[in-house]
């Protein structure tokens, strides 16, 4: 029997009683693993072996990973630092907190973001309690992690010690998935091959097998000589595995923020920008929001350590100051509380994109606006709130405003149903709500596709006189904030927002899902 010299390597390398993984019999041959799977598979058609197959599953430490495994996982630092100041008894302010347990960057996110999900406590206010019940040295990821750093340093299944690299048999999957999803495991699940000889295979070896001369590809020589007719062609076996190459891609709030432009686009809409870091005055006092709103405190906001602003419009400031401490109208009251320019000076980050909506009505931005108009941004906000499934310090708002004559709440309604149909979105829910800036307000809700359930996803309204008339617009503008994550996660599916971007996102959800509309 003449056989290819891949396959007769294979062959006399292959036992009848004792299976062979691919990796020994490449070992054994001197060949790329990738050759001995394709000889082997024609071994197999030829009945000449069999090939048996099982998926084995391996879990690798991070760099990220064996950190926490060395020094602990930042929730746990963080509860042991909140017990020892204690936050067993009664609350204790964040900020001590986190500095005693060492924690800094983006370990204090993770710390936050993980502390209630565990149980070990409560975050509200700037200030943290502790469960004394939760007990820290049974959390399930860190024994994960420490069973795994063990095998590791022990050389695992096949591990060299320092990679990290061991059979995840003995940790729970959920506990696997969680630790993957926080980027500290690297999980891989591959095809491992065994190779025997089959009774008709050992009676060729007993027969003797020849090694054929093959070639593995036309080439322009072989025609000019027309060796190409004399030759014998190896065959190509297309089920044999190629390695798995992950390409680069646009992330999908990427897509879902490009989606967003091109229908406000073909709605009508221009876009609008500005700067991030802007004057409480943009950000809140044009919004009639008092200044001693709660949200405007370091609760809600980023305040900045920079000097004030200095370029502020004196005309349009006296407006809005008097529109704050005398109301607007002959019924205009105003807030019976404190108001200075100093703080409509400060700087802030953001916490919505309307700041920008109040430049460009004022004029301040482009010039003096004739209605009907129509203009959006998509754009980063940045808030100091408590990390969950639907939250983050800083996210993407989509701002919208339409500046005409008698706009309505209808008008409002119809704008989000056409918007929102573009990505198969049709039953969106409506909630009066209260705003500062806008009466009447409403707040929009959107039915996940995977959990059935209602979630918010942005916030309207029509905006009021006081903030109106002092920015010199005469007509009616209906305005609104909407998530892009929350709008995301209606059209991928994710149930947490964390799978999306953070510290936390999930890679391979982040390779597979896609903006449907």
């Amino acid at each position: 029997m003449r056989l290819p010299d891949a396959q007769v390597a294979v062959l006399r390398a292959a036992s009848a009683t004792d299976a062979k993984t691919v990796e020994q019999l490449a070992a054994e041959t001197d060949r790329k693993p990738e050759t001995v799977t394709r000889a082997a598979f024609d071994l197999r058609d030829d009945g000449l072996v069999a090939v048996d197959e099982r998926t084995e599953s391996t879990a690798t430490l991070t760099d990220e990973g064996r950190e926490y495994a060395a020094a602990a996982l930042p929730e746990v630092r963080l509860y042991r630092a909140a017990v020892d100041a204690g936050a067993a008894d009664e609350p204790v302010s964040m900020g001590e907190v986190i500095g005693a347990a060492g924690l800094s960057g983006a370990e204090v996110d993770i710390a936050l973001s993980n502390y209630a999900r565990k149980g070990y406590g409560d975050i509200d206010s700037g200030a943290l309690t502790a469960d004394p019940d939760a007990d820290p040295d049974a959390d399930a990821e860190a024994a994960a992690l420490d069973a795994l750093a063990d095998g590791a340093s022990e050389g695992g299944d096949g591990g060299d010690g320092d990679a990290g690299d061991a059979s995840d048999a003995d940790v729970d999957d959920d506990t696997l998935d969680q630790l993957e999803r926080r980027g500290l495991v690297d999980r891989d699940e591959r095809t491992v091959r065994a190779v025997t000889l089959t009774d008709d295979g050992v009676t060729a070896m007993m027969e003797g097998v020849e090694t054929s001369e093959t070639v593995d590809r036309l080439t322009p020589e072989m025609l000019t000589s027309g060796e190409w007719a004399d030759a014998e062609f190896a065959e190509y076996n297309v089920e044999a595995d190629a390695p798995a190459v992950e390409g680069g891609r646009v992330h999908v709030l990427r897509q879902a923020a490009e989606r967003v432009k091109d229908v406000l686009v073909g709605m009508g809409f221009r876009e609008m920008d500005g700067p991030h870091a802007d004057a409480e005055f943009w950000i809140n006092d044009c919004l009639f929001m008092p200044q001693d709103h709660p949200a405007r405190t370091h609760w809600d906001q980023f305040a900045l350590d920079v000097p004030p602003v200095r370029d502020l419009p004196e005309d349009l400031l006296d407006r809005v100051e008097d529109a704050h401490r005398d109301g607007v109208g002959d019924d205009g009251d105003g807030y019976h509380s404190p108001w200075a320019e100093s703080v409509a000076r400060e700087v802030d980050l953001r916490g919505h994109t309307t700041s920008l909506s109040m430049r460009y009505l004022s004029g301040q931005q482009v010039g003096e606006l004739e209605e009907p108009q129509r203009y959006f941004s998509v754009e980063k906000v940045y808030r100091n709130d408590t990390l969950d499934a639907t939250h983050l310090l800083e996210f993407f708002q989509i701002e919208g405003w339409v500046m005409a004559e008698e706009l309505s709440v209808r008008d409002l309604m119809g704008t989000f149903t056409e918007f929102y149909e573009q990505f198969g979105i049709t039953d969106v829910r409506f909630k009066p709500h209260y705003n500062p800036y806008t009466e009447p307000s409403f707040e929009l809700f959107g039915r996940h596709p995977e959990t059935d359930e209602l979630i918010e996803i942005g916030n309207s309204g029509l905006f009021r006189e006081e903030v109106l008339t002092p920015l010199g617009v005469d007509c009616d503008v209906m305005a609104w904030g909407l998530a892009l994550e929350r709008l995301a996660m209606l059209t991928t599916g994710a149930e947490d927002i964390r799978d999306l971007h953070g510290t936390l996102a999930d890679v391979e959800f982040l390779r597979n899902a896609e903006v449907t509309y």
